[in-house]
């Protein structure tokens, strides 16, 4: 199959020059290009320089995560689009698992590899981990990752299961899927497009996989760190957007006033931990919402799942029954 590595780039000369050797060396089976963000760093002439293998794509503007890719992925021609981000290594064989998925199982529109800590290399990553699903409020949550609880990988996802969502911080998906969805939302910028782009498959009959032979390493925040209050305002207020697009018609405005209550109590406890600008990230999040909900109502589809979700609430099992493994989501009673 004919496979693209679409590096996403903005200002990011360092991690480029720390992570396309392995990319290179465990990538032969595909083509690698950096998607460049119109970086005001070194970044394309370095990447001329010292990896003249590696095509470029160039973007007039920041256009964020979201829209970066979009614009990118005009350019490219390829039956697999692998959407990898610039902090993470690759491992040997990590294509090989992934092509051949693809190759057995037609519906399989969306895969995930195993994705652990570069910092600490037995542990899983924050950002994908074993695969990702959502409540019924919409809380991303993963197989190996609960909000900030991380596992260790022991095994206990060495398996090819289906999921929810893939993450994007190594990301593959069928080049024709992704040009049928029409990409990812431009709108989100950055976070979560990924779940609300993986939630528009499901929608569709489309299958997400997470196939844990195929192993990348990540070291995670190196564009938004976690206590950037941008950060907050992306998660909150995409959050929303998502649910808006996609919850069954039926359970739409129930869910999201229990969302928005419930963002209302994660807001007051960001006043309680003396951090104010979080605090009103998460007001602008709600009034950016506000402005954008008709529009986004109006991109639902005409079907929607209404099993969307394993676990209620995250956040009661989490905060209140003290859960933070995985597997012990489902052994309560």
């Amino acid at each position: 199959m004919k496979i693209a590595v679409v590096i996403l780039n903005w200002n990011g000369i360092l991690l480029l020059e720390k992570f396309l050797p392995s990319l290179l060396k465990y990538s032969a089976e595909a083509t690698i290009y950096v998607a460049d963000n119109a970086s005001t760093d070194d970044s394309i002439s370095f990447v001329k320089a010292f990896f003249p293998a590696v095509q470029i794509v160039k973007n007039d503007s920041n256009l964020g995560f979201a829209d970066g890719y979009n614009q990118a992925l005009k350019y490219i021609d390829a039956e697999i689009y692998a959407l990898v981000n610039s902090d993470i290594e690759v491992t040997e064989n990590w294509l090989q698992p992934i092509i051949k998925t693809f190759e057995s199982e037609p519906n399989t529109a969306i895969i995930q590899p195993k994705i652990l800590d570069f910092k600490r290399k037995d542990y899983f990553e924050y950002a994908g981990a074993a695969g990702g699903f959502i409540d019924q409020y919409g809380y991303p949550y993963c197989r190996g990752r609960i909000f900030d609880a991380l596992e260790k990988d022991i095994g206990q996802y060495d398996d090819h299961c289906e999921i929810f969502w893939a993450s994007g911080a190594c990301f593959f998906i069928r080049s024709q899927v992704y040009k049928d969805l029409n990409g990812f939302d431009g709108e989100f910028f950055a976070h979560q497009e990924e779940i609300d782009l993986c939630w528009r498959a499901f929608n569709q009959g489309n299958k997400i996989k997470y196939n844990s032979e195929s192993v990348v390493y990540h070291i995670g925040g190196a564009t938004l760190q976690q206590g950037n209050p941008k950060k907050t305002f992306l998660n909150f207020r995409n959050s929303l957007l998502m649910l808006t697009k996609n919850l069954p018609k039926e359970q739409l405005y129930k869910i999201l006033l229990g969302r928005m209550l419930l963002d209302g109590i994660a807001g007051i406890q960001f006043l309680a931990q003396g951090k104010p600008k979080h605090f009103l990230a998460v007001l602008k999040a709600h009034w950016s919402f506000y402005g954008l909900f008709m529009a986004y109502y109006k991109k639902r589809n005409k079907f929607q799942h209404t099993e969307y979700y394993n676990v209620k609430s995250i956040v009661y099992l989490y905060f209140i029954r003290k859960i933070i493994v995985f597997n012990d989501l489902f052994r309560i009673k």
